[in-house]
């Protein structure tokens, strides 16, 4: 139903004095499975990116930005794992958005994977935070196409903007 994007956050940008989303590049848009294999069986999984890179895959259109108007009132889903431990999720989040599985698939902007020095994560972002429902809905079912057992947070952008780490959960399951 949709075309997505892959984008890039180059780590060399975030130990510079650079505006943040500037080193955040497009790097193709697909539309099809064919394009989707062609291109993710060509390019680094999360556990061979470097510490401080960002790869992230949103609808088409949607730039990975809590500023992009469609991810305003949004939020994020994050699942935290080992150094290592992310690709499986990636790819079965990957598998997940553009084989449209979410009943509320409308409601996600896309997914993001980031590498940091003690973890990495994976994270879904939605349109609407204040979709309760809608919000829900996703957080189990993406725990469900994982079979992830732990429980898992949803963040709401504007509090993570004004709270930072000390954001807390609106929802969790």
């Amino acid at each position: 139903e949709n075309a997505w994007t892959f984008w890039f956050d180059n780590p060399q940008g975030k130990f510079r004095a650079v505006a943040w989303g500037s080193t955040i590049h497009p790097i193709h848009t697909f539309s099809t499975v064919e394009d989707f294999w062609s291109l993710y069986n060509n390019i680094h999984h999360p556990s061979k990116l470097n510490v401080g890179a960002d790869f992230h895959c949103f609808k088409d259109k949607i730039e990975p930005k809590w500023e992009d108007p469609i991810c305003a009132n949004g939020g994020t889903w994050t699942i935290s794992c080992g150094k290592g431990k992310s690709d499986t999720f990636w790819l079965h989040t990957l598998l997940a958005l553009i084989g449209e599985q979410f009943d509320f698939g409308d409601e996600i902007c896309g997914a993001v994977v980031s590498v940091r020095k003690n973890q990495e994560r994976v994270a879904i972002w939605t349109k609407n935070a204040a979709n309760e429902t809608a919000q829900i809905s996703i957080g189990k079912q993406w725990k469900e196409f994982l079979d992830y057992k732990d429980s898992i947070g949803f963040v709401v952008h504007e509090d993570a903007k004004r709270f930072g780490k000390a954001a807390k959960n609106r929802y969790t399951v």
